[in-house]
């Protein structure tokens, strides 16, 4: 197979072709998010909220709601759910995050195997992109843009509270505003992935591409760009994989994210051994 019908043939299908821009969108919109999450040492966080949005999209699917409001809604509480138990209790941050993930996750299984909603519980635990609706398109590629715009807008306030929350407060900037502002973007982009990795897999996304940023850029700038660059790598790659393999599109474009990881660990090490020398 020549090197151009390699990469051409899976774009002569449409379903591809909505596959391919649902997740570069995906890519975008976590991958921006990626790099807050990995500054602030939100990794269970992100986690916590992709799996307490399983109960409303449950509760969605048997009261005949749009599935996207109701795992929203649910990903929205248990985030104010997590910031109250952490701040009228003893209780700490990753205990908090921790019985509010388990909590959430059962009641979303039991809600499943007792109401016996009409939803595909493995599409939305682990993503088919390759079946996303234009619906789901356009809402991802919305959620996407609002939050590209809302970093745009306000990005020298998120680097404030993103670094230091308490110099934040004390500049007199909304600490507990952008917090729970940042925590609501988390759970639309959850929701914004269900169709592409699904809830389980989008934490790679979430956490994976700014970690890699992390490793190789200098400055903040460069960070967004290497992150966002991983991101979009990953469901390009990702999705060739799962093309040609005919394998799950989640967990090629989750295993992608994580070998450009391990690749630029391998290389970041190399350089500085031959540096060292």
């Amino acid at each position: 197979m020549a090197i151009a019908e390699f990469f051409l043939e899976p774009l002569t299908y449409r379903f591809m072709q909505s596959a391919f821009i649902t997740s570069i969108a995906v890519g975008i919109l976590a991958s921006t998010l990626s790099v807050v999450i990995v500054l602030r040492g939100w990794a269970l966080l992100g986690d916590a909220i992709s799996h307490a949005v399983l109960p409303g999209l449950a509760l969605a699917a048997v009261f005949n709601i749009p599935l996207t409001l109701g795992g929203a809604l649910a990903g929205i509480i248990s985030s104010f759910a997590i910031g109250v138990i952490e701040q009228k209790t003893r209780v700490r941050n990753d205990t908090a995050i921790g019985i509010v993930l388990t909590g959430a996750f059962a009641l979303g299984l039991v809600a499943i195997s007792k109401l016996r909603p009409t939803l595909d519980v493995f599409h939305i635990l682990f993503g088919n992109v390759l079946a996303v609706s234009t619906y789901e398109l356009q809402l991802t590629a919305a959620v996407a843009a609002a939050v590209l715009l809302f970093f745009g807008l306000f990005l020298k306030e998120i680097v404030a509270y993103t670094f230091d929350p308490v110099f934040a407060s004390v500049a007199g900037l909304p600490s507990n505003l952008l917090h729970y502002i940042l925590m609501v973007m988390i759970s639309l982009a959850v929701i914004a992935s269900l169709q592409t990795v699904g809830i389980i897999l989008v934490v790679a996304l979430l956490i994976t591409p700014g970690a890699t940023a992390q490793l190789l850029a200098k400055n903040l700038l460069q960070m967004f760009i290497i992150s966002i660059a991983v991101g979009i790598t990953s469901a390009i790659i990702g999705l060739y994989l799962s093309f040609y393999l005919a394998a799950s599109s989640g967990g090629t474009i989750a295993l992608t994210a994580t070998a450009i990881f391990f690749a630029a660990f391998l290389a970041k090490r190399l350089t500085a051994s031959a540096v060292s020398r």
